[in-house]
């Protein structure tokens, strides 16, 4: 068992040095001067930044105090989710590049099927230009050339005036009319640019800071969008779930549903405010805190959930246990939101008008010996009557439909939180979010009202649950 956590361990460290490495060469190597202010900084935000990320996740496990604990959750979370839309913008960059380069390269080829032409008229100029000139003018002779040097008869006769002692040129035996073509061709050849230069370099740096740059630029602004998705609290869902044995008399019930607030290091007192303040306004009936509530614990968390004693209900308002309960002391909370006017339902039931409502612990629960115990809470019913349970995980649904319950309200998921988080909380739950069947049970799972790790949501914005259960009756 050792053996396999620290084969995991190595993986997972592997993968994440990877994947920095692979966002280090993309959006600092290849983009940057070697040597250069902006390269050694990249790096060295390449290197901190996961160290932060690696704080913020064991800091709250660890007993670090909760001010560091705060300071390490923003910078260190929030890296954690740019991470990923920057991979994955650099991906979809991977396909752009080639395409990329091939449009600047048939550009550049376009641009130098005109170069011959234009160097041709340019050398014309020169020979003309070297024709007109006085001799020690454009030659590099310098003032050790002599005094007559500017009166040679070469001058008035069209001779190079390179001509003359110690440049290796004849002033004698030759035409007097190939000495200046062949000093203008030799300057055009020195001085003409070359008509087809190496650009490959210089596409290759504007190529990668145009993927680079729009990479950047688009998981920032993702990763902003969904953190003020979160920053500004859940909105109101409506659902509307028939209940073939509710009496006509509790047609219209409404259940204000709220699951994972995870209360902890960035969301706070002014998060639950926001919570209630939304559920208050909807008006509901009952109010039903389906798990994962805090992260932290009573110490830390305890004046940030004060809010809740707010919460207003004709029928009151219950808390089960989540999973992170489990990891901030459960039964501390479990007497503290007592003690806020809550009422857990720790494996029990209790009758509302026109139904049986029924919550059990998380499966988290059972390494302490108090997981979710179904017998408990149902058994001994009248299964005449329409049943709704509340239960943090959905992966207890078969144990629902074992006991006949009608409605399972659930939460965990956060409906992926992250896209594409969606598709692997898929593989681990039978339902992510929504309201679907299992055989005579229905089972409700909300996104959630915060959010775990990156206070960030992509693709899955957080909720408030108003269930109406409606009488087929009716």
């Amino acid at each position: 068992m050792v053996v396999v956590i620290v084969l995991g361990a190595l993986a997972a460290v592997s993968l994440v040095a990877g994947a920095h490495w692979y966002l280090w060469r993309r959006l600092v190597r290849d983009t940057t001067s070697p040597g250069g202010l902006a390269r050694r900084l990249g790096t060295v935000a390449v290197v901190v930044l996961p160290l932060l990320s690696v704080g913020a996740v064991v800091s709250g496990r660890s007993g670090m105090p909760f001010l560091a604990q705060q300071m390490l959750a923003w910078p260190g979370f929030l890296w954690l989710a740019a991470l990923l839309y920057l991979l994955l913008a650099l991906l979809v960059g991977e396909a752009v590049r080639p395409l990329l380069r091939r449009l600047l390269e048939r550009r550049d080829a376009s641009a130098g099927a005109e170069v011959p032409a234009g160097a041709e008229t340019q050398a014309q100029a020169g020979a003309q230009a070297v024709a007109r000139t006085p001799v020690g003018a454009g030659a590099d002779t310098g003032p050790g050339s002599g005094p007559g040097a500017g009166t040679s008869p070469a001058a008035g006769s069209g001779t190079s005036p390179a001509a003359g002692p110690g440049t290796g040129i004849s002033d004698g035996g030759s035409d007097p009319s190939e000495p200046p073509a062949t000093a203008s061709t030799a300057s055009t050849a020195s001085t003409a640019p070359d008509p087809a230069p190496d650009l490959a370099p210089s596409r290759r740096l504007f190529v990668s800071r145009v993927v680079g740059g729009a990479a950047a630029t688009a998981a920032l602004a993702t990763v902003g969008y969904g953190t003020y998705g979160v920053l500004r609290g859940p909105r109101v869902k409506r659902v509307t779930v028939p209940l073939a044995k509710l009496p006509r008399g509790a047609h219209g019930f409404r259940i204000a549903v709220v699951s994972d607030i995870h209360l902890g290091p960035i969301l706070g007192r002014g998060h639950t405010q926001r919570i209630v303040d939304t559920i208050n306004s909807a008006q509901p009936d009952l109010i039903a805190v389906v798990g994962d509530l805090v992260d932290g614990s009573v110490q830390d968390l305890g004046p940030a959930a004060e809010p809740l004693a707010g919460l207003k209900a004709r029928h009151g308002s219950f808390f089960v246990t989540g999973n992170h309960e489990y990891f901030s002391g459960a039964d501390a909370w479990v007497d503290h939101v007592r003690e806020l006017g809550l009422r857990p339902l720790e494996n029990e039931r209790v009758e509302i008008p026109g139904f049986d409502l029924a919550g059990v612990n998380d499966v988290a629960g059972e390494s302490e010996g108090a997981g979710p115990d179904f017998a408990k809470a149902l058994d001994d019913r009248d299964r005449a009557r329409a049943s709704v349970l509340l239960a943090h995980q959905p992966v207890v649904i078969d144990d629902a439909v074992r006991y006949g319950v009608d409605l399972q309200l659930s939460g965990h998921t956060h409906g992926g939180q992250l896209w594409p988080g969606n598709l692997l909380a898929g593989l681990a739950n039978p339902t992510v979010a929504g309201l679907e069947r299992y055989g005579d049970t229905q089972l409700y799972v909300s996104r959630g009202a915060g959010a775990w790790g990156p206070p960030v949501r992509v693709g899955a914005p957080s909720d408030i649950t108003i269930v109406q259960l409606a009488s087929r009756s009716a």
